[in-house]
């Protein structure tokens, strides 16, 4: 297999980098895992995982690759790195968020974290123009209206917009 990306995310897990994989990829339109691997004798001696045991998953997610890596229990994901989702409609939003905040935490702002741990930022598109708008006032509405929320409502920002 041919790596496709220059630069690959890799997500470690303690043990769940299968089941993620499946998660992310049953949410995301048009992804897939596309290889699996297993730790070997030598993964038992560095690692204490077992033969045959998954060692990493490569997935896609909307043409982005990534690898899944069961680590060990020794790292834990941070906000310090999320992934950004950028949805055009309201129905994107509610998709995402419903299915990634599931078993995890809706956190403020349009960030949530997922069931593993890894935060999301489930976003209008429009975001980076709502904010942009040469009346301060407009946006400043805009980032008072959006602290408020935890799930993002593209009409909600807007009224808020327009005052």
């Amino acid at each position: 297999m041919q790596i496709k990306s220059k630069i690959v995310p890799c997500l470690w897990f303690d043990n769940q980098a299968e089941e993620a994989a499946k998660l992310y990829t049953s949410v995301f339109k048009g992804s897939k895992i596309t290889k699996t691997t297993h730790y070997t004798e030598a993964g038992r001696e560095a690692h204490g995982r077992p033969p045959g045991s998954v060692m990493t998953v490569v997935f896609e997610l909307a043409g982005q690759q990534f690898t899944a890596l069961n680590g060990g229990p020794i790292f834990k994901f941070t906000e310090a790195i999320s992934l950004q989702v950028n949805c055009e409609t309201q129905d994107e939003i509610d998709h995402f968020w419903s299915k990634l905040s599931k078993g995890g935490q809706e956190g403020p702002c349009g960030w949530l974290k997922d069931k593993f741990g890894l935060s999301w930022q489930i976003t209008p598109s429009i975001m980076a123009e709502l904010f942009a708008d040469s009346d301060p006032k407009k946006s400043g509405r805009v980032m008072q209206a959006m602290l408020k929320m935890k799930k993002l409502n593209i009409a909600e920002l807007k009224r808020a917009q327009n005052g």
